[in-house]
């Protein structure tokens, strides 16, 4: 069993971005610049945008941070969006999710300029990732992908079962490893709430992505011998014995599941630091108009 080190392949990746970015600057360019808004004080949110705030640092990019109270309103907030599309010197910028329940994530999803779409969320970068088109890919299913590319992960022809069927990383997730390159050209599966048989696709499955947000949903029965397990989930389940009051849980029942596996991402340090990279990675091809001249 080989444990993925998501950790220290971003730490590799931040890396090489600002190696790419010194010498940017250094030949007279532009230091890329990403701006992030937060509304409100969720405590997942809070930990994600200062996570990405630490990564511009590595980077070598620019950063803003943009912060409301969770009573802003839904017009305040689009203002802000259309005042970063227009800013020239803001390459990139995020609103962070989840937002408060009177503000429909929709509608500031596809007022963000489709060119600085850095999250990948605005449905012209997600109708050009389904059919294979230069874009913004959404960072934690791009962050999964470079993690096929640098263990050597074989997906050609493998059974591939995706557990969610979110926007941002289920549905997305299964078209990447449908593409015909590699990683992808897998033969892919997408279960949820209503599947009529899940455990017997998992059963199945070469490869089995998790991202329902379900603690220690996927467990050793449903699991193969020699399979590769991503484990997207990342829940705060309380524990006393941790100073923080809880501590982050994958969909994996990673104990009874690992050893029968022959990769496997462990929460924390798997996915989460590149889903982080892959923002970074998007920043930086924003910055040198690589995607959108």
């Amino acid at each position: 069993m080989t444990l993925i080190d998501g950790k220290a392949i971003s730490e590799q990746i931040k890396q090489e971005i600002a190696a790419e970015v010194a010498d940017i600057v250094a030949h007279g360019g532009k230091r890329p610049h990403l701006a992030a808004i937060l509304v409100g004080h969720d405590g997942g949110s809070e930990t994600y945008v200062a996570s990405k705030v630490k990564a511009c640092e590595v980077c070598g990019f620019k950063s803003t941070l943009i912060r409301y109270e969770d009573n802003v309103t839904e017009e305040e907030l689009l203002a802000k969006v259309c005042e970063l599309n227009d800013d020239e010197d803001i390459d990139g910028f995020i609103v962070q999710l989840p937002l408060p329940k009177h503000i429909s994530e929709q509608k500031v999803i596809e007022t963000i300029d489709y060119r600085k779409d850095v999250d990948g969320f605005h449905p012209i970068n997600v109708g050009r990732m389904s059919i294979g088109l230069p874009c913004y890919i959404s960072a934690t299913p791009n962050g999964i992908m470079e993690l096929f590319r640098r263990y050597h992960i074989e997906t050609q022809g493998k059974k591939c079962v995706v557990l969610g069927r979110s926007n941002i990383v289920g549905k997305p997730m299964a078209m990447l490893m449908m593409q015909k390159n590699y990683p992808g050209d897998a033969t892919v599966t997408v279960c949820h709430s209503h599947s009529a048989d899940l455990v017997k696709e998992c059963q199945e499955a070469d490869i089995i992505i998790a991202a329902m947000g379900q603690p220690n949903f996927v467990k050793a029965n449903m699991v193969k011998e020699g399979a590769v397990i991503i484990d997207v989930g990342t829940t705060r389940v309380p524990d006393a014995t941790k100073k923080s009051g809880f501590k982050l849980t994958g969909d994996v029942k990673f104990d009874e599941v690992a050893p029968k596996c022959s990769f496997i991402t462990p929460v924390p340090g798997g996915v989460g630091p590149m889903t982080i990279v892959s923002l970074m990675r998007n920043t930086l091809l924003a910055g040198k108009k690589a995607i959108y001249k």
